[in-house]
């Protein structure tokens, strides 16, 4: 009998200890539920799971419904929060900029080499997320950025001249100064005032996102949309170390795989994902998409390099950005 209870207990134990191992994670995103990325963030978690054997479970919280996406990456730095996919959060690190300098790609194939597997921005960005005590799991290509208007457009290839329209920007010094280049009146706002905003007349629209941003939080006050490709938006899924870990060995190996294959995934999509909700802002909601010549992009990204890069470049610290610039010429 003393054997029989010595053996019930051992299997009490592992059975426990394999209830231990099991990790629910909560990952912020700051898109509405059903938008892309939360339908794709919801795929990966069940990849996770399936991969672990159910040892890591992942809840997917849309919509900043954990705090706003400087918030999160706060709280994901101390633990507080597991996982997010979002925009990097330069309250935290202002070299953080790096990674949405306006007009630092001008092709997809571009933004690949810099923002991909291995690229420089990826890596520095890396490097940064580690000193936060963060472990960076994947880049996720977004789209190149334009502007969202819900005024008629005026002179919106010509950045030469102010165009006297006021727009909101995020409180980044690259796009309030991306901004000003472009003829423009840039009004730093919180991105949860920014509808109302537009909505009730103090500014005339947008500039930090790209058509599928604007379609998802701007549809309503969206009239004119110019492509303009004013920075290439890259989110991160992000991991607090001490949720890493957390886990074993082999259930780490396994989250790592599965945001790799997310990434690569992500990167085969991306760009038509971009033509795609370019066209729903047109079709559905019968904004006007300015098209604008090689020219007029030229002139803006140009003008934007001359006047914006160097501010930001000491913002960021002159040596350090420029080091990485240099490596995207190579």
């Amino acid at each position: 009998m003393k054997h029989f209870l010595t053996g019930t207990a051992a299997a009490a134990l592992i059975a426990l200890s394999g209830m231990a191992s099991a990790q629910d994670l909560k990952m912020s995103h700051v898109r509405p539920q059903d938008a892309t990325i939360d339908v794709e963030l919801r795929a990966f978690s069940a990849t996770v799971a399936e991969a672990t054997g159910g040892d890591v479970n992942i809840e997917i919280f849309p919509a900043s419904a954990l705090g706003d996406y400087t918030t999160v990456q706060e709280r994901v730095s101390v633990g507080a929060i597991d996982m997010a996919t979002q925009p990097a959060a330069t309250a935290a690190d202002r070299r953080m900029q790096i990674s949405s300098f306006p007009y630092l790609a001008n092709s997809w194939d571009e933004a690949r080499a810099a923002y991909g597997p291995n690229g420089p921005v990826r890596n520095v960005m890396a490097e940064l997320y580690s000193e936060q005590d963060i472990t960076m799991l994947a880049a996720y290509p977004v789209y190149f950025g334009g502007i969202s208007l819900n005024t008629d457009p005026v002179n919106p290839g010509d950045p030469s001249q102010s165009n006297g329209i006021k727009v909101r920007v995020p409180g980044i010094k690259s796009f309030q100064l991306t901004g000003e280049a472009l003829g423009y009146i840039p009004a730093p706002i919180p991105f949860s005032e920014a509808f109302t905003a537009i909505q009730t007349g103090v500014v005339d629209g947008v500039i930090g996102s790209g058509a599928e941003g604007y379609y998802a939080s701007f549809r309503d006050v969206t009239k004119a949309y110019i492509p303009a490709n004013t920075h290439f938006e890259v989110w991160y899924m992000i991991i607090s170390n001490e949720s890493l870990a957390a886990m074993d060995a082999d259930d780490q190996e396994a989250l790592k795989a599965a945001a790799a294959d997310f990434e690569a995934q992500r990167w085969t999509v991306a760009e038509a994902d971009q033509g795609k909700w370019e066209q729903r802002l047109a079709d559905e909601l019968g904004a006007t998409i300015v098209e604008l010549s090689d020219a007029e992009m030229a002139a803006m990204a140009g003008k934007v390099r001359a006047e914006v890069w160097p501010e930001v470049l000491q913002d960021v610290g002159a040596e350090w950005g420029q080091g990485i610039l240099d490596q995207l010429a190579q």
